[in-house]
């Protein structure tokens, strides 16, 4: 952004960049406080989602432990928590038969709902706006203001109808700036100005490397004499090797729906590995199939997560600033959920804003007592127990198993050591030449379908003309070294097909379709030589979820 463009800007106590459940948690709790103090704060969220909800993708199994706290009138208020937790299946499956395992104890549900994340969002900003939360949907945060002192001073949205070339087109408008005391990031997993931060402020010192996991789902409605509300299913095995973390939910739902889905560790070592088609091939084994068939997919979409837990948290504060939710990377791996840890952090940073900001005394520039409160909490806690799990995968399912087995029953999670993770997920692709092609089966478009196909189903639209989101450090890298080296992998750990090696005349020539593109961030997390880094396109472009 040129120096010489005036841009207008509104001030605000706090602003939230994200309407994800940890930021509308911390807006509502704000907003709370005010109530109960009669102090008040004023308080904005901004959401590079053409709605609210929009960009919201997970399983989901809630636990309603936060919100409980948040609303303790949650049902009155009615909540989109309409399918109880009933019936918990963990089965480990080779490529024709299923074996039921004893289900661990992170991932019994009884007390918990099976929820549309994103209707859960969309009813949280209701509550939010209903007691005066300002929300602004359709505003992508894509710059960090600083004070002249190095603190965060706040975020400038982005700049509406450039072109392709930057130049700006007939529709151009410039970006509005949002100034804050406090500035609360909470843009989800990977989140692209979280990523600026970590950097800045040098926010991973004291903890180690975060890793993730890519979670493609698909929302199903199935024959209603299949249909069992409440039942739980998850699954290890095939179609993953024992090298490669991964696994699968299929929760069913009110109203004869399925949502199915696949996680797959982006640790993964084979550069031929192709994420989506193993969740492909995965519907076709006997155990889910005989769920599938006869039924229609009815939507699509893809998200990375963190997996890397207690030990893998940042530093949480800075000057002006700090990071809340899958930001910062509160998801319970074994337990398979974050909407709790994540909702908790955001009320726990409120607490401490509020505190600050409507004290007598000048609020410092650095809250830091947000990351003390929430190491007094049940967050902490839970995380800590569980810390070992997930970086046991290293030495391959069966050790990990077992492992997990003794953490669990023996320990109880309080072993007298903190495993580390592998290290960064891009440094542990293996080159080609260790590795032959995996053959995959055609999709028959039935059970299984392509990449394009399926995008269709995630409402994803991005204007074409306008400056690519998905920018590259060096345009030659991907053709010359990436291909070279590992056969340019993004061509198959996006879920969406962006990414394309096209032969021309010249040669083979990178493409970026970035059209396609739903958010999920993988390619900024996997890239082996770290060349892609992904911005936000304009404010309300990307996926548009309908239920999930």
């Amino acid at each position: 952004m040129s120096d010489a463009v005036e841009r207008d800007f509104m001030e605000y106590d706090v602003v939230i960049v994200g309407a994800g459940p940890a930021g509308l948690s911390t807006a509502i709790r704000l907003k709370q406080l005010e109530a109960e103090t009669g102090k008040e704060i004023a308080v904005c969220v901004i959401e590079k989602g053409s709605e609210v909800g929009a960009h919201i993708l997970s399983g989901a199994v809630l636990e309603p432990r936060a919100l409980n706290e948040l609303f303790p009138d949650w049902k009155d208020l009615g909540a989109p928590l309409d399918t109880p937790a009933k019936d918990d299946h963990f089965l480990f499956l080779t490529e024709k038969k299923a074996f039921k395992l004893p289900t661990p104890p992170q991932m019994h549900n009884e007390g918990n709902y099976i929820i549309s994340l994103g209707n859960f969002c969309r009813w949280l900003g209701e509550q939010a706006e209903a007691i005066g939360v300002e929300i602004y949907p359709g505003f992508a945060a894509a710059e960090i203001l600083y004070h002249e002192d190095g603190s965060v001073k706040g975020v400038a949205t982005g700049d509406m109808g450039r072109l392709k070339d930057g130049s700006e087109g007939p529709m151009f408008q410039v970006g509005m700036e949002l100034h804050a005391k406090q500035t609360v990031f909470s843009e989800g997993c990977r989140g692209h100005l979280g990523k600026m931060l970590m950097e800045k402020f040098d926010l991973r010192t004291d903890c180690d490397t975060q890793t993730y996991g890519l979670g493609m789902k698909e929302l199903w409605e199935i024959d209603p004499e299949k249909s069992q509300p409440g039942k739980i299913v998850h699954t290890t095995g095939w179609p993953m090797d024992s090298k490669t973390y991964g696994g699968s939910f299929m929760y069913h739902l009110e109203g004869n729906q399925v949502s199915i889905g696949y996680v797959v560790g982006l640790d993964y070592e084979n550069p031929y590995l192709f994420p989506y088609m193993e969740f492909q091939r995965f519907k076709h084994h006997p155990e889910i199939a005989k769920v599938l068939e006869g039924g229609k997919r009815v939507a699509y979409g893809a998200r990375a997560l963190n997996e890397g837990g207690y030990q893998s948290i940042p530093k949480l504060t800075f000057p002006g600033g700090c990071m809340v939710g899958c930001e910062a990377g509160f998801l319970n791996v074994p337990k398979i959920k974050g909407t709790h840890t994540a909702m908790k952090s955001g009320m726990t940073a409120a607490e401490a804003l509020f505190e600050a900001l409507t004290g007598e005394e000048e609020a410092p520039r650095e809250i830091t007592s947000y990351p003390e409160k929430l190491k007094g909490t049940w967050v902490w806690d839970e995380l800590y127990s569980v810390r070992n799990i997930r970086p046991s995968f290293k030495w391959g399912f069966w050790a990990a198993l077992v492992y997990s087995g003794i953490d669990t029953y023996l320990f109880r999670g309080k072993a007298p050591w903190t495993l580390k993770h592998h290290g960064p997920d891009h440094a542990s692709l293996k080159p080609k030449s260790a590795y032959k092609p995996i053959d995959y089966p055609k999709p028959d478009n039935k059970i299984s379908f392509d990449r394009l196909t399926n995008v269709a189903f995630s409402g994803t639209n991005h204007e074409e003309d306008q400056p690519v989101h998905l920018t590259l450090k060096d345009a030659d890298v991907p053709v010359k070294v990436n291909l070279a080296e590992w056969d340019e992998p993004a061509q198959r750990y996006c879920p969406a097909g962006v990414y394309e090696i096209v032969e021309d005349d010249d040669g083979p020539r990178f493409q970026i379709n970035h059209q396609n593109c739903v958010h999920c961030k993988t390619c900024d997390i996997k890239d082996p030589s770290q060349n892609i880094n992904w911005v936000v396109p304009q404010g309300g472009e990307g996926p548009n979820y309908p239920n999930m």
